[in-house]
Formats: structure tokens, sequence, C-alpha cells
């Protein structure tokens, strides 16, 4: 498949951690992977939204996990292309058990541009 994010992170979204996959795409067929873990208190929230710019992200996509999604969202709007994934559509494909195989299903397939994001009101509508 083509790849048409060449810089690109998975966020897998819950209550108390944030697990994010950051592919980079290289020479050779696979990406290089990066995976981190932040938790969801705002000094680490700021850490995942300082390392991605840093990383040379430009789209990320997240799970629509509850309402745990909606700070990460709101930190990273405007910073890059964001897309809030339905949940059900990740998780009906079996066998990936941990966070970081989610987020980093969720960075390939955004890779190859295959997630449509869920519709999120702007700014001005949502306050």
């Amino acid at each position: 498949m083509d790849v048409i994010y060449p810089r690109c992170c998975g966020l897998d979204v819950h209550k108390k951690t944030v697990a994010a996959c950051l592919m980079t795409s290289t020479e050779g067929p696979e990406p290089l992977k990066e995976m981190r873990t932040f938790r969801t208190i705002t000094a680490d929230l700021l850490a995942l939204a300082d390392w991605l710019p840093e990383k040379g992200c430009t789209h990320v996509a997240m799970e629509s996990t509850g309402v745990y999604w909606r700070p990460v969202s709101n930190l990273l709007e405007g910073q890059f292309a964001l897309l809030v994934v339905n949940a059900q559509h990740i998780k009906a494909v079996p066998g990936r058990k941990t966070d970081g195989k989610d987020a980093a299903w969720i960075a390939e397939l955004l890779r190859h541009g295959l997630w449509r994001g869920s519709f999120i009101p702007s700014k001005p509508q949502r306050q």
C-alpha cells in the first residue's frame, strides 16, 4: 500500500494513560516505530504535545474512548491534522491485546490514509 502520511502517530487513549506510536517512513519497507506512554495529567499531555512536533509528526489519530479523548484532542487541536476515530472500528480487528499494539495499529492505518475521522464540531461551536 502507498504511504500517505510518512510521519504520523496513533494514540490509544485511556483514563490514566495515553499510548503513542510514532511512525516515520525510512528507506526500507518497514517504518521506524517509536513507542511512548504518557499519563493523562496536564504535564504529561504537554510533554506529548512537545514530543510530536519535535519528531516531525504531521498527522495524529486517536480512538474515541468514552470522554477520555477530549482533553488530548483539545490540547493537540491546531498543531496537527487530527483524527478522532470510532473505537468500534478499531476494536473490530482481533489479536491486539495491548495498548502499544492498538496505538501501532492506529498509526499503521493512518499512515496509509485508511481512517475517516468522526465529526467534531469546531471550537467556537463547542464553546
